[in-house]
């Protein structure tokens, strides 16, 4: 299996090559195009790691919530899952989101191994390179499969796991970011989405609801009443401040321009996820008199 692995990402990338990967048609490496704005880019680009960031988070999370004999599969998941999404986003991913519409369902072939795209503006982004917002988008393609680990861990096997998030991202998430961002018919009749609230936590949601339910409850699921003790805190903690780090990149990159929405998303951030956290820290020490730890790293998320 590993073998044929390696075979077919040879002959993909001696594919690439012949049609000049990341590189448009007669781009020699001169200055930029008059559209790019270059404090936009930087924004941008800055926030696509922050969000990179959030997924070795997620796993540190979710591996410190874990059962300690689970923690290096729940870590081996997210890692081995975000470079498979990284792989599809840039070999044809991209293009089904925001190629030429075909029927207000799906989008084209126009940057198929991303051909045709570099240092040009699109009109999604008119102010950065089409490549520094394909690399920004690329992150959230990868995040929203990944988001469901929570829902599957300790019950699923790796490679069903990664059997399911592939055909998943094929037959759910391109179509569904083509529909509400790439010109697809939800765009069409003015359904707005900034950061994804439909695209990536209504999706993952649903899909994790539906995966808990079909795989049913966890091997002494009642002898804990649900709450498994968590085997590491400390490397819950650590994981719970990178992704309240990382939903910055998340809320103000999708600005995709370092101006005043920027601003307004990380208030917004900053307000929703600390005034979540006292209200809950209230409202607990009222009713048990002690805030419990990993309380509020659930509720400091639910608020994100």
């Amino acid at each position: 299996g590993i073998t044929t692995f390696l075979l077919v990402s040879s002959c993909l990338i001696m594919a690439v090559e012949d049609v000049e990967f990341l590189s448009p048609d007669g781009y020699t490496g001169e200055p930029v195009e008059d559209c790019v704005n270059t404090g936009d880019t930087a924004w941008v680009l800055f926030s696509a790691i922050l969000v990179l960031g959030m997924m070795p988070a997620l796993a540190f999370f979710e591996a410190g919530l874990l059962r300690r004999k689970n923690t290096l599969s729940i870590i081996t998941e997210v890692f081995v899952g975000l470079a498979l999404m990284q792989f599809m986003w840039y070999m044809g991913g991209f293009s089904l989101v925001y190629g030429t519409d075909l029927g207000g369902f799906i989008g084209g072939f126009d940057y198929f191994f991303m051909r045709n795209l570099g240092v040009e503006c699109l009109p999604y982004a008119p102010q950065i390179p089409g490549l520094a917002f394909a690399s920004f988008q690329s992150m959230f393609a990868s995040v929203t499969p990944l988001l469901m680990t929570g829902a599957i861990a300790e019950r699923m096997k790796f490679r069903s796991f990664l059997l399911f998030i592939f055909l998943w991202e094929i037959l759910v998430y391109y179509p569904l970011a083509h529909w509400i961002w790439g010109g697809g018919f939800l765009m069409q009749w003015g359904v707005v989405d900034f950061a994804g609230g439909i695209v990536i936590h209504t999706s993952s949601g649903v899909a994790s609801l539906i995966l808990a339910i079909f795989l049913g409850h966890r091997i002494d699921f009642d002898l804990y009443h649900g709450e498994f003790p968590a085997h590491n805190i400390p490397l819950a903690a650590i994981g719970t401040a990178l992704l309240w780090m990382g939903w910055y990149g998340f809320n103000a990159g999708s600005a995709l321009s370092a101006g005043p929405l920027a601003a307004y998303a990380i208030s917004a951030t900053t307000v929703a996820s600390t005034v979540g956290v006292l209200v809950w820290s209230l409202l607990s020490l009222l009713q048990h008199r002690h805030v419990h730890t990993i309380g509020w790293f659930l509720r400091l998320l639910h608020n994100l």
